[in-house]
């Protein structure tokens, strides 16, 4: 599992500013900033960096798309903000049946998409917006866990009591 990404820009400033209206309808902000770079994520994790070098060489990066309605919002936005279509939203039949994805070329030239990979109708992410996955499924583990703990301290206490 990734934990971040970091892109090589050949402009901080125009890379940013297309980033951050490109990624808006998948829920990304500007989370941290640096003079040599800056932060993008949603929830408040900066999980995709973007710094400054004049050397970069083109790279693909696909976000997850929460739903086919934001793949077309980040198209659309892309293109507003000066990236070139590379491919228009839809769906990819020769990955799989419901590979819905779009493509664009950011100011670098790096080959940017978005993507969900589940039917219409279906989200790609279960987890409420700012709240991460991992969170949720870890409250979730600790629920299931906790009746068994119970039930150990209560087999425990029963166990000392008999002891004595």
């Amino acid at each position: 599992m990734l934990d971040h990404v970091t892109l090589r820009v050949h402009d901080l400033a125009a890379s940013k500013a297309f980033y951050l209206a490109t990624l808006k309808p998948l829920g990304y902000a500007a989370i941290m900033d640096f003079p040599e770079g800056c932060g993008l994520g949603a929830g408040g994790k900066p999980d995709f960096w973007l710094v400054h070098d004049p050397a970069a060489s083109p790279q693909h990066v696909a976000f997850a798309a929460p739903s086919r309605a934001a793949v077309d919002a980040f198209h659309a936005a892309a293109l507003a903000a000066g990236g070139k279509d590379n491919g228009a939203p839809g769906l990819r039949l020769h990955y799989h049946p419901n590979y819905y994805g779009a493509f664009v070329d950011d100011p670098t030239g790096h080959h940017m998409e978005a993507v969900i990979h589940t039917p219409p109708g279906k989200g790609a992410r279960k987890a409420a917006p700012g709240k991460p996955a991992a969170k949720k499924a870890a409250k979730k583990a600790a629920a299931r866990k906790a009746p068994a703990k119970k039930a150990a301290k209560a087999a425990a206490k029963g166990a000392a009591r008999r002891r004595r």
